[in-house]
């Protein structure tokens, strides 16, 4: 393993998928072309002990849309008293004021909600459902009412580049204490959409040299940049937790159906937490020690970036090209 890499005990997130089912059917989504079984509610608190026994600190809820689960603050509040730190991410669309209580109740810590653009139809377009920026909205004060934290999550593509600042004023408008400008994915209807959605590589540079400065500037909220590929730009010189990707390395993700994979990008499987037990596969697996030991490829191999980026994110090269070791699409850099 690389001398820079310092994998923990365990992972440090878990990103868990309850359901696949949703009430949208956004343009950029994953899961829509995803199906599998859905775990009941005592086969995910199996689970959950299995988890709990290695002390992760954090679960993250997802989809899907986890609301559609009927159980869902149940398996919260199961999860709050083994110790987790739980929150979820949610397009807002079925929170009301009762389930924002419930929500806090049951011990969320956190609340992401997601917003694509602070112009309500560009929205309501992006993610195919009339209203849902208005519910969104609606959602927001449900939740800070009750004192719960919120995040807001934008998924940064053709649509809303250029108006990310009016995203991050929304944001703070709403009472969100972070807003976090996650990457285009290329993956299920990310990839059936790219050629329409996605960046070239100079717009994405243009983008985060913008968003780097913002982020220099801002004190009102904070604003998260999960893209490893900003290690090439000098202003983005920070000390990450670990290079590169950060799945398979801080975090996994469990499907509904008790499947592993490294993140909800990657449709690999790697085990299953209903009949494996967690520390054996976060050891063992041979596509994890692919992921924390990336070697360079193709014009990698001469960049004097790639100690600190490791080829960017794992996720994208690997819907490109069916190879983690590839240059990120999305990276600007012809030359070392």
């Amino acid at each position: 393993m690389s001398s820079d890499i310092r994998i923990p005990s365990a992972p440090i997130t878990v990103n868990w998928t309850l359901t696949f089912r949703c009430n949208f059917s956004c343009m950029h989504c994953y899961s829509r072309v995803e199906d599998a079984d859905e775990l009941s509610t005592e086969d995910v608190k199996r689970i959950m002990d299995n988890v709990a026994r290695y002390k992760v600190p954090f679960i993250n809820f997802g989809g899907g849309e986890p609301l559609l689960r009927k159980d869902l603050f149940e398996l919260t509040a199961y999860a709050t008293s083994l110790g987790f730190n739980v929150s979820m991410n949610t397009n807002g669309f079925l929170m009301t004021k009762e389930k924002a209580r419930l929500a806090r109740e049951a011990g969320f810590k956190t609340v992401g909600l997601s917003i694509d653009s602070d112009e309500p139809g560009v929205h309501d377009n992006f993610r195919k459902t009339p209203g849902s920026h208005a519910r969104a909205a609606a959602a927001a004060k449900y939740l800070v009412d009750e004192g719960m934290r919120l995040t807001v999550s934008s998924v940064i593509c053709r649509i809303n580049h250029h108006r990310f600042e009016e995203l991050v004023r929304q944001a703070k408008e709403l009472g969100a204490e972070q807003i976090s400008l996650h990457n285009y994915k290329c993956t299920g209807l990310g990839m059936t959409n790219k050629d329409e959605l996605d960046l070239t590589p100079e717009e994405w540079m243009r983008f985060y040299m913008k968003a780097l400065e913002v982020k220099s500037k801002e004190d009102g909220i904070r604003i998260s940049l999960d893209d490893p590929i900003t290690a090439s730009i000098h202003k983005a010189k920070e000390k990450p937790i670990v290079k590169g990707s950060t799945c398979g390395k801080l975090s996994l993700n469990i499907r509904s159906n008790g499947d592993v994979t490294p993140c909800g990008f990657i449709p690999v499987v790697i085990g299953n937490l209903l009949t494996e037990d967690l520390k054996d596969l976060w050891d063992g697996s041979k596509v994890l020690d692919k992921m924390r030991n990336k070697k360079p490829r193709e014009k990698c191999k001469t960049c004097k970036h790639y100690e600190d980026c490791l080829g960017g994110c794992s996720a994208r090269a690997y819907a490109m090209t069916g190879d983690f070791n590839s240059p990120d699409p999305h990276c600007w850099v012809d030359k070392g």
